[in-house]
């Protein structure tokens, strides 16, 4: 994490040449620590006063065999000196510090952009295990980039070697001196990362010491191959920023804190009911953290453990909040109905990834929509919301906290791998500013003869939330359905229908507390919509911004409430002659439109595991109009 204090916009750079944004990936091993150094570039950023979006990619498996293309680890940095909404499309600079990682993700760089490779790695043995029958370095076959190759093992050892550590130890070293090959490409300040190498290795100075060496002969590096080589420094502008207290942060850690953020503007203490699944681990690992804020973590033996745990706590006058991914929700269906029949309030976190079953375990993907708006046994509504950028997670959490104990639902918040790994720059914002919504509790009865009625519904559907243990309100909740107001088991016919409609009524009711769906970019009406929920925010914003400026008639509609929809949606959608739906499945936020509509939204799908690229989005809107 970085922090910074922005007390005026940033004067421009006195350097004419300064790029308007710069794309950079690190790719090596799993072993590497490619995320390492990417996570203190990104520090680097943002102390630098840029904008930036970032994109973690690992590989699935625990621990790749090393050197192997399943292995490659990578981390893609955009950063820049006006408004950054996406991780980039094609890198400009690759580092690649073995075969692996230069076949598997050279591809994607610019024409003309710079390859930073380690010789040292490019052995007989490597280069069987990445595929190439010759040395790529050698062969003429990166002529369209530009070539940086050196020894970069050798040199670590080299500058680490007064420090007396084993082969093994200091080749760990080499992220250390990549990393500051890069502050010196990019003309940034090392004594940030010194100080953290120093709290790092605390314990171990003589490591601290060694990476430290290792991160000065890179950036010494790059002051001589400057003299002739293609690297030259670069220096990127700030970004104009509004005053305020800064910093990097996590989709993962935008949850969490918006979940406790929530809780404080409730009133409530709050239980977090987990069980460890990739991507969603990070959440319970942050949330562990924060017990000065009335935070109790559980770590469940299973995922069904952990959400009934989680309702459990709700019953109990706590705001119940669980956390998983798509193979983890699966397992939490049955719960998940539960919480709809007891209408108890539960915050319920889907950190997607790519399925179905295992299926992509560190990919991003938007494919558990259907599972969030349908998925369970009977008649089973709940609202659900999409966060669309790491730093709106925040938001979007208070908001799922906000529609839980006002409704006394359950709801679901959606985010993805990509959302919860990435990192922007934050603004963090003045508690003060936001609304509390204190929670009431029943602490009387509610029947004129006495008897507590636990399902009596107020003017919006809503039933009261009575503690267990507050004298005189002795009642019955559970899952079997049970008598209009009274809580007594009836499954009689038309009791149930009565229920399942006023359960309906009630989560369709939520839209009117919604805000009016906006167009974030362009006119309300036009030739072409373009609509987005969740992490495709980004790339579409850029690519109708480029599109409306080659003069095309196209405006971008993104939707956080994605059940129930705001109630002037469909109204506005039918004002564009086309609506054009990207999403990362085979499109179903598309027949949930046509559904609720009956507009001929027409879907652009991809399910490869990354996002989408501006380019490719830039082109469907072209296609579109055409």
């Amino acid at each position: 994490m970085a922090t910074i204090t922005a007390e005026h916009e940033h004067e421009a750079s006195v350097q004419d040449a300064s790029p308007e944004a710069v794309v950079v990936r690190f790719a090596g091993d799993s072993g590497d620590g490619m995320q390492l150094t990417g996570g203190q570039f990104t520090l680097s950023t943002a102390l630098a006063g840029n904008d930036l979006a970032t994109f973690p990619d690992f590989p699935a498996e625990i621990r790749a065999p090393q050197g192997t293309l399943f292995g490659v680890s990578a981390f893609q940095i955009n950063f820049g000196s006006s408004e950054i909404t996406t991780a980039g499309d094609a890198p400009d600079v690759l580092v690649a510090m073995n075969p692996a990682a230069l076949k598997t993700n050279v591809p994607a760089l610019k024409p003309g952009g710079l390859v930073i490779a380690d010789t040292g790695e490019f052995n007989k043995r490597n280069l069987e295990k990445a595929k190439y029958e010759v040395n790529p370095l050698e062969d003429g076959s990166l002529a369209k980039w530009d070539l940086l190759a050196f020894d970069i093992s050798a040199l670590t050892l080299e500058a680490v070697k007064p420090f007396g550590l084993g082969n093994k130890e200091a080749l760990r070293c080499k992220n250390m001196w990549t990393l500051g090959l890069a502050l010196w490409m990019f003309d940034r300040d090392r004594q940030p990362l010194i100080d953290w190498l120093k709290g790092k290795f605390a314990k171990n100075p003589i490591l601290a010491d060694a990476n430290i060496a290792a991160l000065n002969a890179g950036h010494a590096y790059g002051e001589t191959a400057e003299l002739a080589g293609p690297l030259k420094k670069l220096h990127v502008d700030p970004v104009p920023s509004e005053p305020g207290l800064y910093r990097t942060i996590t989709g993962a850690e935008a949850v969490s804190l918006g979940l406790v953020a929530g809780a404080q503007l409730a009133e409530l203490p709050m239980f977090f009911g987990g069980y460890p699944i990739t991507p969603a681990s990070a959440i319970l690992h942050n949330l562990v953290k924060m017990k000065e804020f009335g935070v109790t973590t559980f770590q469940a033996e299973d995922e069904i453990a952990a959400i009934c745990a989680a309702i459990g706590a709700s019953y109990a006058g706590q705001l119940g909040v669980t956390s998983s991914s798509g193979p983890g929700i699966a397992l939490k269906g049955e719960a998940m109905g539960l919480a709809v029949m007891t209408e108890l309030p539960l915050v319920i976190v889907n950190s997607q990834r790519g399925g179905p079953s295992t299926g992509l375990p560190t990919k991003t993907e938007q494919s558990d929509l259907y599972q969030a708006v349908y998925g369970r046994n009977g008649d089973a509504p709940m609202p659900v919301i999409a966060a669309c950028s790491p730093a709106d997670a925040f938001e979007c959490a208070i908001e799922a906290c906000r529609i839980a104990v006002q409704f006394m639902t359950p709801v679901v918040l959606l985010t993805d791998g990509y959302i919860g790994n990435a990192s922007e720059p934050w603004k963090v914002p003045d508690p003060a500013s936001y609304k509390p919504f204190p929670v009431t509790f029943l602490e009387e009865t509610n029947n004129p003869d006495g008897k507590v009625l636990p399902y009596k519904r107020d003017e919006r559907g809503v039933r009261p939330w009575i503690k267990p243990g507050t004298p005189g309100l002795m009642h019955r909740i559970g899952g079997i359905e049970k008598g209009i107001d009274t809580g007594d088991l009836d499954y009689s016919p038309a009791v149930h229908q009565a229920q399942t409609d006023a359960r309906k009524a009630k989560i369709d009711g939520v839209a009117k507390a919604l805000p009016a769906q906006e167009v974030c970019l362009g006119e309300e009406t036009g030739k072409l919509a373009v609509v987005g929920w969740g992490s495709t925010y980004g790339p579409i914003h850029q690519a109708v911004r480029r599109a409306r400026k080659k003069g095309l008639s196209v405006s971008h509609v993104h939707v956080r409430h994605v059940w129930p929809l705001p109630e002037n949606l469909g109204d506005l959608l039918k004002q564009f002659d086309k609506v054009l739906v990207p999403e990362m499945n085979t499109g179903q936020f598309k027949t949930v439109l046509r559904d609720q509509f009956l507009i001929d939204a027409k879907p652009l799908t991809k399910t490869s595991g990354q996002p989408f690229t501006i380019a490719e989005l830039e082109a469907a809107i072209e296609e579109a109009l055409a």
